[in-house]
């Protein structure tokens, strides 16, 4: 089994928490998991395509102009604009990611649980998600997960090298991008359902949907179940 393929009943997502593409396929999977009934069937192993370690720092202009043209395409998964202070915007969401990795100690559903609220404490309040409590504050909302436990993994360090050797399969060819989706058989696809086109340049133009189809999660969960 290599790196890329999903363990029995999972999905594999790469992907990066600021990457407002990864929003909208993990928040379709959700939504078509519970519709489908799914939810006690398949789960979601969480890896780190971590954006910043290709690009350096987030950059807020390249995050707003991607989340006006998603959010026309998938409303229910939440998108506002950045409204707090331009200096609490997280530059870096690595701890995060970190923390995500390490809630797997807890199960796969935690570390679910943990990254989709991240995610939306980022996409909708305006949190500053790369930040050790905002981490543990928002860990602490979720019901399932241990905030305490993960408080303590976190300052051990012991998820970090969880991150770094996910970067070393995204160097590779292996991985395409954020979200890149693996499943049990070892096939993969890369931003499902979505191909766009920029109108202007990137990060102050803003991305126009060519193909939207919301189907695909219906589809990719029946084939894991």
């Amino acid at each position: 089994m290599t790196a890329t393929t999903a363990a029995p009943g999972t999905i594999q997502v790469w992907s990066d928490l600021l990457c407002p593409f990864a929003h909208v396929a993990i928040h379709r999977l959700r939504a078509a998991r519970a519709r489908l009934g799914l939810d006690d069937q398949v789960r979601l192993d969480h890896h780190t395509f971590a954006l910043e370690l290709f690009n350096g720092p987030h950059s807020r202009p390249g995050t707003d102009s991607e989340a006006v043209g998603l959010g026309q395409l998938e409303p229910e998964a939440g998108f506002r604009l950045w409204t707090k202070p331009d200096w609490t915007y997280p530059s870096t969401v690595l701890l995060a990611a970190e923390a995500v990795h390490a809630a797997k100690e807890q199960g796969l559903r935690q570390s679910e649980d943990l990254d989709h609220a991240l995610r939306r404490a980022f996409w909708l309040e305006s949190r500053s998600i790369g930040h050790r409590q905002v981490i543990l504050d928002v860990a602490a909302e979720v019901d399932t997960v241990d905030s305490v436990a993960l408080g303590a993994a976190l300052d051990d360090g012991r998820a970090r090298s969880a991150v770094m050797a996910d970067h070393a399969v995204a160097v590779t060819d292996a991985v395409q991008g954020s979200p890149h989706l693996f499943l049990p058989d070892g096939s993969g696809v890369h931003n499902p359902g979505i191909t766009v086109h920029w109108v202007g340049p990137w990060a102050s133009g803003y991305p126009v949907a060519q193909d939207n189809d919301p189907g695909w999660a219906d589809r990719l969960l029946k084939q894991v179940a």
